[in-house]
């Protein structure tokens, strides 16, 4: 569990737990044995539901950080520091079996018009409807990098042209750790911690093949960036002042997304976040670009909550 630290004793200070920046001193733990003791029927999802309402511990959007506090309680189940029931359900988890979607035949004829012959495009926001499934197939068929199930927050776009499928675009929570982005912000730790998810990264862009459209991957994406923040709000309950993208220079030069104004800022270390022995990169150096959705957006991003 990389964002747990073993309890410690530190002179003058209770036994604590160190979990997602939360501090869990000896009394949250005896409020959680509490806990479980008045309900010794309770699953375990219901006793983290019961926990996270007896600390308000909830999400933007006003979801309970469910998942969160499970993870929490088995640590410490795990640490010896409370006895949970055992596990009742194991359910179905699709990420990790990682099943490929299934293919969706589509109108693949030619559509070769200008942009202005194919208008108006249809944008709709596809994560969690029944249109996912179209959205995930295309990708996997026609994206070189094939479908992947985001983790954390995430969105789709699928955009329409005469009611055709013609584009998807993927958007992810932004990965904690990026040097020129970083920099680019100006921001502290703090309020990077505070303020990332703040930030969406584009992990996906696909134009379907049998397009040929002048102008068209520009102007999709800067009519998403122009919806994306009140998408994100709706689904997410916050919005988004920054976007970001990576660029592999062996097989793009990126043009459309410099034509939408958006901005390079570096380049990728090619270690991976999870790098510890900093002996050099070990994947492709990925190009970085960004675009800020509002002008004071370093302003926003730079503020720390006290």
């Amino acid at each position: 569990m990389r964002s747990s630290k073993p309890l410690v004793t530190l002179p003058g200070m209770e036994t604590v737990w160190t979990y997602r920046h939360r501090q869990i001193g000896e009394a949250d733990v005896d409020f959680i044995r509490q806990l479980i003791a008045r309900h010794p029927e309770a699953s375990r999802r219901r006793l983290s539901e019961k926990l996270c309402q007896a600390w308000n511990w909830v999400q933007p959007n006003g979801e309970l950080c469910g998942q969160v506090c499970r993870s929490l309680m088995l640590a410490l189940h795990r640490a010896g520091r409370i006895e949970l029931p055992p596990v009742r359900f194991v359910p179905h988890n699709p990420i990790a079996e990682r099943r490929k979607p299934r293919p969706i035949p589509v109108d693949t004829t030619p559509l070769c018009a200008t942009l202005d012959e194919i208008q108006p495009l249809e944008f709709r926001q596809v994560r969690r409807t029944p249109q996912e499934a179209l959205f995930n197939s295309l990708v996997e068929q026609y994206h070189y990098l094939g479908h992947v199930q985001p983790i954390g927050e995430n969105l789709k776009i699928l955009v329409y042209a005469q009611q055709r499928p013609i584009a998807c675009l993927a958007w992810s929570s932004a990965p904690r750790h990026l040097a020129s982005r970083d920099g680019f912000i100006g921001w502290s730790l703090e309020a990077r911690r505070q303020n990332l998810r703040y930030l969406a990264a584009n992990i996906r862009f696909l134009l379907l093949p049998w397009l040929s459209v002048r102008h068209l991957a520009s102007h999709i994406l800067g009519r998403v960036a122009r919806r994306l923040s009140g998408d994100w709000e709706e689904v997410y309950g916050h919005p988004l002042y920054f976007l970001e993208t990576f660029i592999d220079p062996q097989r793009f030069r990126g043009t459309c997304y410099r034509a939408a104004n958006w901005i390079v800022l570096g380049s990728t270390t090619g270690r991976g976040k999870d790098d510890i022995h900093h002996r050099g990169p070990n994947r492709s150096i990925k190009q970085v670009l960004g675009y800020p959705l509002c002008p004071d957006f370093r302003r926003r991003l730079q503020e720390v909550q006290l």
